[in-house]
Formats: C-alpha cells, sequence, structure tokens
C-alpha cells in the first residue's frame, strides 16, 4: 500500500505523482471535491474513462486513503464516494493546477 511509509520515496513531489500522477485521478478528485459521488455519477462527469479503469482508480484512491467508499444495501446496490480529509487535503493542487490551465489557455488564445 503507498501509505507505508517504509515504500515512500524520498523525494515528496514522487509521492504525489505515485498517489494522483495520472489524468483519471486528478479528474476523480476534481469531481469529488463538490461532494459525495455515486458511481455513475462519476462515470458521467469523468469523460472518457471506462467503467473497468474507473473501478480501478478509485480501488487505488481508497487503499491510498484518499477516498471513501460507502455501500448500502439495496437493490440495486448504491456505492458512494467521498474524499478524505487526505484526499480533500488536495485541493489546493487542484486549484493551482485550473488557474495555471486558465493562465496558459489565455495566452494561447491571444
Amino acid at each position: 500500500m503507498i501509505y507505508m511509509t517504509d515504500k515512500l520515496p524520498a523525494c515528496p513531489v514522487e509521492i504525489t505523482l505515485q498517489l494522483i500522477g495520472n489524468k483519471w485521478k486528478v479528474l476523480i478528485l476534481r469531481d469529488l471535491l463538490d461532494g459525495t459521488k455515486r458511481f455513475g455519477e462519476l462515470k458521467k462527469s469523468v469523460t472518457g474513462i471506462t467503467q473497468k479503469v474507473l473501478t480501478s482508480n478509485l480501488r487505488s484512491m481508497e487503499e491510498s486513503d484518499l477516498v471513501t467508499r460507502e455501500v448500502f444495501p439495496e437493490v440495486p446496490p448504491r456505492v458512494e464516494y467521498t474524499l478524505t480529509e487526505i484526499g480533500y487535503s488536495l485541493k489546493p493542487i487542484l486549484d493551482s493546477m485550473a488557474v495555471w490551465g486558465d493562465e496558459y489557455k489565455s495566452r494561447l488564445t491571444k
């Protein structure tokens, strides 16, 4: 598991990249910053992601303590995902990425 300190790289940037180093995880985090989402809601909002890839990324993020998964005993089953405190602590990084992306886009369109 990624959060075991004996397996973490020495470089803090590398640690962050291991946790959120693909576009899908960043987009999942972006969508969960607004609050708890059901699996189907995430599937719709993360454009282009397959069910298999979404499931894999959510499991990895759960193992890393970035998200929690709650299953409700209903038929059909309802599953909800929520950011943990650690997951939510990534908000300033995603906010900075959004600001940088807006600035980059505006430079290209001048």
